[in-house]
């Protein structure tokens, strides 16, 4: 697979043997924790969770 991302301009290609793998970070009761030390149950609730935008009060 190869990933392409484009700017401007210009565009950048990344072979898969360039790729690395992304480190995902959360907050969990004010702590910034990294998904990957969550346990499986955990884990499945932070795949679960839906982000949302609210419209800005008048």
């Amino acid at each position: 697979m190869t990933t392409v991302a484009q700017t401007a301009n210009h565009t950048a290609a990344l072979d898969d043997s360039q790729r690395t793998r992304c480190e995902v970070w959360t907050r969990v009761m004010g702590y910034h924790r990294p998904v990957s030390s969550f346990n499986i149950g955990k884990q499945g609730e932070f795949c679960e969770r839906r982000f949302f935008v609210e419209d800005r009060a008048r």
